[in-house]
């Protein structure tokens, strides 16, 4: 597995929750750190290796945003799931 990509035009007042049946990294990038990620070049995201699920990841601005899910190098495989929420709900 390579990575696993979502994109949403969301903002604050959202939350992308990702639900993982194993450890993985949860990254939220904007659109110049998800081309960065993807040419193997340095990059700052949100989030991190996520060792529990579900994981709520909040945008701190409006706009377009990547979810990247990968392994951190490690070989193997990994469902998950994808879904953006009103802030609000995240917190219940």
């Amino acid at each position: 597995m390579k990575f696993l990509h979502s994109d949403f035009w969301i903002g604050p007042s959202d939350a992308v929750v990702v639900t993982l049946d194993g450890q993985a990294n949860v990254m939220l990038l904007d659109d110049a750190n998800y081309s960065a990620y993807r040419c193997g070049r340095s990059f700052h995201y949100y989030g991190g290796w996520a060792t529990k699920s579900p994981v709520k990841l909040v945008p701190p601005s409006q706009g377009h945003w990547n979810v990247i899910i990968d392994l951190g190098g490690y070989a193997g495989t990994l469902r998950a799931g994808v879904r953006v929420i009103q802030r609000e709900l995240a917190n219940t």
